[in-house]
């Protein structure tokens, strides 16, 4: 089965809705290609202007988080009917600032995942491990458990089109990339997950991408690898060598 590529910007913190907009003005030309599905996932407060901005465009814009309620006494969250009303189609889900940062456990992202799907949206459901953790050779373990107890109580049907980040946290934002290999090796070990929590088809239709300090020189060799669907690229999502990402191709 072939897999459509999918590279995912994460704005993280960044960009004012005036900047958020000039920002999208100037990657509109850049990033149009459309062998690959292209997500601006924003802050929520530049998601209107940008939805906007991207108006026939290729892109599409995404969030970094929501809630795991429909509405009620949660200051400051927002709720999946927000985002869909706004016109967001992915939703960042479990980033490993939110967990570090924001007390985010495997528990509550697998809330949030169902969540999304009850409301039609596509989940990009981020795992990765620490430093520490790969150098004590449990890797693997902490990915699969991150992956089960995210896709708890999640349907196949579901599953198939949800999209999974393999993230190593000791790569994003610090210059330093996981090898091909290394990133092939943990997004093959997760579609093998996949596949024993459902089946063959449900892991073979999964989109995995990788993420970590993903930039336009190294994007075409890992995008190459068979169990990588495409990037969720952070600090370069926010300059012109992102164009050079989505094109990796060209």
């Amino acid at each position: 089965m072939s897999r459509k590529k999918i590279v995912a910007g994460n704005w993280k913190m960044n960009m004012t809705p005036s900047e958020a907009v000039a920002l999208i003005e100037t990657l509109k030309p850049l990033v149009a290609n459309d062998e690959v599905d292209v997500v601006f996932c924003v802050p929520a407060i530049d998601i209107i202007p940008a939805q906007e901005a991207a108006k026939g465009t290729n892109i599409q814009i995404g969030a970094e988080n929501l809630y795991f309620e429909e509405k009620g006494a949660y200051t400051g969250e927002i709720s999946p009917a927000m985002l869909v009303d706004a016109g967001v189609k992915y939703v960042i889900i479990g980033h490993s600032e939110r967990r570090e940062y924001f007390a985010e456990t495997n528990e509550t992202v697998n809330k949030k995942v169902k969540k999304a799907f009850e409301h039609g949206l596509t989940p990009i459901i981020c795992c990765g491990e620490s430093l520490t953790q790969r150098e004590q050779g449990i890797t693997i373990d902490w990915i699969r458990q991150q992956i089960k107890i995210a896709f708890l109580d999640v349907t196949a049907e579901q599953a198939k089109t949800a999209v999974v980040a393999y993230e190593p946290i000791w790569a994003i934002g610090t210059g330093k990339t996981a090898t091909s290999d290394q990133a092939e090796e943990v997004c093959a070990a997760i579609r093998a997950c996949i596949g024993e929590i459902y089946d063959e088809a449900t892991a073979a239709a999964i989109r995995i991408q990788y993420g970590g300090s993903v930039n336009g020189g190294n994007a075409a060799e890992l995008f190459a690898k068979p169990d990588i669907d495409g990037g969720l690229v952070g600090g370069a999502s926010l300059k012109p060598d992102f164009g050079a990402i989505v094109n990796y191709n060209k």
